[in-house]
């Protein structure tokens, strides 16, 4: 088996990832953030191209099943704007979705993941390079427990790396307990996302010290008052050993939150949020999670 990130376009080894945002949307609709769904093809390739004028060369975007992936347009994007693209399968807290959605996925959820990992999303082809579920508030309810088991399990049948969205930043724990240690899941294949959101040095130095990977991703709208500490959090781990578990990512979640609509976006990673980590721990570990953390973080010996 030979390590690859599967991205839209096909399978690609990690060190052509270029430089990351390892969490972010280009499309993503639910009820949850009425009249700011991302649909908009057009403005998705113009936040691909700004991005790419920053240096950037991949995008992952972690819009799970139900909540608009727009699969189908995901290609061609990537190719007129030459960032790699990759998709997710999994799912988000249950307050997305109707319940004839989850209903119809009780005792199949695993099953479908499987089938978009390794055959493509619906009709389109493309083929879900990780699996993105969430957690909750402190605590792990029993549809973030179903979606994490059905996880694991599609882990176990194919490798891929499993993306975790942690309520304002916490249960990280919680999920690393579930994850590895009853599902049986490497740390290395876990991925906990919104760590910013919480700046609990302790929580994120057990977490790191697990093997699994910290996704530092913002700016965020809804949790500013946390962004400012990032450069400390990410500081503390690397002088406690753990830079080589960092990543970093824009989760432009709202249309307005588009470089394009006025907002950060996914350019504001490289153009602001880079430099200012680089104060705090210096240009080669930036590079270093940018870059080489992505390429490990993403790679799948794929079964």
């Amino acid at each position: 088996m030979v390590s690859a990130v599967r991205t839209v376009l096909g399978d690609v080894p990690g060190g052509e990832l270029g430089v990351c945002d390892a969490h972010d949307h280009l499309f993503f609709a639910s009820p949850r953030l009425p009249g700011e769904e991302l649909r908009d093809a057009a403005a998705a390739r113009a936040e691909l191209a700004a991005f790419r004028e920053q240096g950037g060369g991949t995008v992952v975007q972690w819009t799970p099943y139900g909540l608009g992936r727009r699969a189908a347009d995901l290609p061609a994007l990537s190719r007129e704007t030459g960032v790699h693209v990759v998709a997710a399968t999994g799912l988000h807290q249950d307050v997305h979705y109707d319940q004839d959605t989850l209903a119809a996925l009780r005792g199949r959820a695993a099953d479908v993941f499987v089938a978009e990992l390794t055959r493509g999303i619906g009709t389109s082809g493309v083929r879900a390079g990780l699996i993105k579920v969430a957690g909750g508030f402190h605590a792990l309810d029993a549809h973030a427990r179903w979606t994490m088991s059905a996880a694991a399990e599609a882990h176990h049948a194919t490798g891929a790396p499993i993306a975790v969205h942690l309520e304002l930043g916490t249960g990280a724990l919680d999920v690393l307990e579930l994850l590895c240690g009853g599902a049986g899941v490497p740390p290395d294949r876990v991925i906990l996302g919104h760590l910013n959101r919480s700046p609990d040095p302790v929580t994120h130095r057990q977490s790191a010290g697990s093997g699994c990977w910290l996704a530092f991703d913002g700016p965020s709208r809804g949790n500013h008052a946390t962004d400012w500490r990032m450069p400390d959090a990410v500081r503390d781990l690397a002088e406690a050993g753990f830079g080589d578990r960092l990543l970093l990512g824009g989760d432009t979640t709202a249309a307005s939150a588009r470089s394009v609509d006025g907002g950060p976006g996914m350019p504001y990673l490289l153009r602001r949020v880079a430099p200012r980590l680089a104060l705090a721990v210096g240009d080669e570990l930036v590079r270093r999670v940018l870059t080489e953390n992505p390429a490990r973080a993403f790679a799948v010996d794929w079964h």
